[in-house]
């Protein structure tokens, strides 16, 4: 690569990269232009909820007549619970489908109209969502997983280990069969940052908000993954969250990738930055392992 494309690279990383966390112009031109992998939108702007928010994108993989049904993968982005939009998240989609997923990705209510728990329990209705009508694409609604990156993996872990969520949404949580996190904040207690004080602030049960808190001998297997970069959402909240896996006894791969950032983990999903850290790969295989 010349040295005028690599700058272009950086810059255009950089753009990304500050996208991502302010939720702007560039993220949706990534979403535009970016290679794709070969996967079709098969519904767009899906109500799973009376709310205007309450809105989903389906993805599905390209498959033959006869076929058994695909598993079901759950997608949640991040945005520090304030930003983002499941349109800038087609890639993902596409990348999630294209390895063999029926793939939603679900928006949820976003700060200061919902604070904490009015997000999980949007995201549990999306999950119902895909519980009723996954066989409809062409999934199977008994094998669902739940993804997430930052905010996102927060909202995916809540989800997928305290009962609560899928219990008030109708849910059977023996459909879950696994969970995956990228960059997630699963143990930040006390609530000293900004962005948790706003969100999470007036939570009458502090220690019930932390995902650490509900992982049991009955909790999915879980892939947790985060970058050795990482100073947005420190590494140690992957490591908490993988040791109270081991000590229930419940399978966790974790993985950590070197020169990886906040951001970067999540682009890894896609073509352009994929051969950056193979996030991609691993967190598939370890999800068809556990869901097929």
């Amino acid at each position: 690569m010349s040295q005028t494309g690599r700058l272009t690279r950086r810059i255009s990383l950089a753009a990304i990269a500050a996208a991502l966390t302010a939720a702007c112009a560039p993220l949706s031109m990534f979403a535009t232009f970016t290679p794709k992998d070969p996967a079709a939108r098969s519904a767009r702007d899906v109500a799973f909820g009376p709310e205007p928010w309450q809105r989903l994108d389906v993805y599905g993989p390209h498959r033959d007549k006869g076929q058994t049904p695909a598993p079901v993968a759950v997608f949640f982005y991040g945005g520090s619970w304030d930003t983002g939009r499941r349109q800038d998240y087609n890639w993902v989609g596409q990348a999630l489908a294209s390895r063999g997923f029926v793939t939603i990705v679900a928006d949820y209510g976003l700060y200061p109209r919902v604070r904490y728990p009015g997000f999980l329990a949007d995201g549990a209705l999306a999950v119902r969502w895909a519980q009723d009508h996954a066989a409809e694409y062409g999934g199977d609604p008994a094998r669902i997983v739940l993804v997430g990156h930052s905010a996102g993996a927060y909202n995916a872990a809540m989800i997928a280990l305290d009962p609560r969520y899928l219990k008030a949404a109708g849910v059977e949580r023996s459909h879950i069969k696994a969970l995956a996190g990228l960059s997630g904040p699963y143990d930040f207690l006390p609530f000293t940052d900004p962005i948790a004080q706003r969100i999470f602030g007036d939570a009458a049960d502090p220690p019930s908000t932390q995902p650490t808190r509900f992982v049991t001998a009955q909790s999915p297997p879980a892939f947790l993954a985060t970058g050795d970069d990482d100073t947005m959402v420190f590494p140690k909240n992957t490591v908490k969250l993988a040791a109270r896996f081991r000590a229930a006894g419940v399978e966790v791969e974790e993985r950590h990738y070197p020169g990886i950032d906040h951001v970067r983990m999540v682009l890894a999903l896609s073509r352009p930055f994929r051969n950056r850290a193979p996030v991609l790969q691993e967190m598939t295989d370890f999800l068809h392992a556990h869901a097929d």
